[in-house]
């Protein structure tokens, strides 16, 4: 952690601060074209695929925020002061809800469409968001390692219940 921050350069950091602002949009705009797309089409599969696409974010997003509420770990340069964030974030660190959210939304979208060119870039995504989480001095690697379990077992849980409903 310390080194990341002490050896961020303008470019990278320019990059990861803009990887972790995709996670809002990433999160939303990934199911709701899904949906658009099903719409148009009429094709009530890519329907079903932008509801469990969302809810895996957003119940994964909503189990973050009860275990931070519970567990109140300070974020990483509030204990040291040798590392510096780019920005100030909010509330606590642990678990990380930029990466569960992103690998949640990864994770759904790559079960839902299991060909190379969704998951490769899904995965891309997702990792970059994480790691962005740690490079920009706002998390711990356990809250990032913590918060992709809990996206990608939220995925996973998700597609177990929607595979016995269908």
């Amino acid at each position: 952690m310390v080194n990341l921050s002490e050896n961020r350069t303008p470019p990278r950091t320019d990059f990861y601060y803009f990887m972790s602002k995709t996670n809002l949009y990433g999160n939303a705009l990934v199911p709701a074209s899904l949906l658009i797309g099903g719409a148009i089409s009429g094709n009530k599969e890519m329907r079903q695929n932008a509801a469990y696409v969302a809810s895996s974010s957003v119940l994964s997003y909503g189990a973050v925020l009860l275990i931070k509420k519970l567990l109140k770990r300070p974020r990483p340069f509030r204990g040291n002061y040798r590392i510096i964030p780019v920005y100030i974030a909010g509330d606590y660190s642990f678990p990380s809800g930029h990466s569960s959210s992103a690998v949640s939304t990864a994770t759904s979208l790559s079960i839902a469409y299991p060909k190379w060119y969704v998951i490769a870039p899904a995965a891309l995504w997702a990792g970059s968001v994480a790691y962005s989480r740690m490079y920009l001095g706002l998390h711990y690697p356990s809250d990032v390692a913590t918060g992709s379990l809990m996206g990608a077992g939220t995925a996973v849980y998700l597609n177990t219940i929607r595979n016995r409903v269908q």
